[in-house]
């Protein structure tokens, strides 16, 4: 049995197929940082057209690598939520369209438990039950995840998402977009102690995010309250590689702390780890140390399933088997909720 799997949540296009044993037949990602690094993040209405002419090109050469043809694939599966609402339309309309082509069932994915699912299939078995944890641009959430299709919102961030403070941090520091992978090559050269940046929330039990100080401290901490953009600072090579590390280890004593009070609420003994910002190997360095302390099963999900992309879709492979498949008018959910629910 192939799924066909299809993202395109944010800025990247992506498709892969996957069996109904989780194997890997193709997978395709066709990349648009180029076109949004000038803007130094994503913008909608570009990434919404740029999937527009890339969505086809993209299932077909996944298609080709597979050696498979259209008439081949059992289900299209695709994420509907949370994303950009452009975006997300131009991969729900593919693989609409494909299923009143070929008469195959439509399968909706939510994007985030897909990266959580990411660990399972590098884990190669069962993974559930696990705290998942999401960091990426857009999300930093905690969930229980009683199984692959039955999650419970822990907490999340209240204001920037971790990835979307690496972003714009790295903007200020005059680093190229992405600012993820920006920060980590200069913070290997600085002092992750040479300025004292706050751990917004680390002494609540909330278990809730809050990037947004942080990134307000950075912007003091080079020009100053009221002065002038600190884009137009000009900072020495040291001063740039000590502001990149402070700042990455005040946002990853943060990630790794609340994730660590999630498994001590929950009492679980794994946890599973995606999103873009799970690629940053100082996080990943830090959350093996702890993990490793505290006797916790850690998963992390490969730096190439940590991006966006259409193998970690492979969650649809859970929703066939539990015969959960949607009717074509299936429409998009933008939104996602930031915090629990009491």
């Amino acid at each position: 049995m192939n799924i066909l799997t299809l993202e395109s949540t944010c800025d990247e296009t992506a498709a892969a197929i996957v069996t109904d044993g989780l194997e890997v037949r193709a997978s395709v990602v066709a990349s648009q940082d180029d076109l949004h690094r000038r803007f130094g993040g994503v913008v909608p209405e570009i990434a919404s057209r740029a999937h527009v002419e890339r969505i086809l090109p993209v299932i077909d050469e996944t298609l080709r690598k597979a050696h498979l043809s259209l008439s081949d694939i059992d289900a299209v599966a695709v994420a509907n939520t949370p994303g950009l609402a452009g975006s997300l339309l131009v991969g729900l309309v593919a693989a609409k369209a494909i299923c009143v082509a070929q008469g195959i069932p439509l399968i909706a994915i939510n994007h985030l438990q897909a990266h959580v699912y990411a660990c399972r299939i590098d884990a190669g078995r069962d993974v559930f039950p696990c705290v998942g944890m999401i960091v990426s641009g857009g999300h930093s959430s905690l969930y229980r995840c009683r199984g692959p299709l039955d999650f419970e919102l822990l907490g999340g961030t209240i204001d920037d998402a971790a990835g979307e403070a690496f972003d714009k941090v790295a903007a200020m520091l005059g680093l190229p977009y992405p600012g993820g992978p920006s920060i980590g090559r200069v913070a290997a050269d600085g002092d992750p102690r040479a300025y004292a940046f706050p751990r917004a929330l680390m002494g609540e039990d909330r278990l809730n995010f809050s990037f947004s100080g942080l990134k307000t401290a950075v912007r003091y901490a080079i020009s100053g309250p009221g002065r002038p953009d600190p884009t137009s600072v000009r900072l020495s090579a040291r001063q740039v590689a000590d502001l990149a590390a402070s700042f990455q280890e005040a946002a990853v004593d943060c990630l790794v702390g609340k994730a660590m009070a999630a498994m001590e609420r929950v009492n679980m003994r794994i946890l599973c780890v995606g999103g873009g910002v799970a690629a940053n190997s100082r996080f990943r360095q830090r959350l093996g140390e702890e993990a490793d302390r505290r006797q916790i099963e850690l998963h992390i999900a490969p730096p190439k399933l940590c991006t966006d992309n259409a193998v970690m879709g492979a969650i649809a492979v859970e929703r066939w088997k539990a015969k959960l498949f949607e009717p074509l008018d299936l429409d998009i959910l933008p939104g996602v909720v930031r915090t629990p629910v009491d």
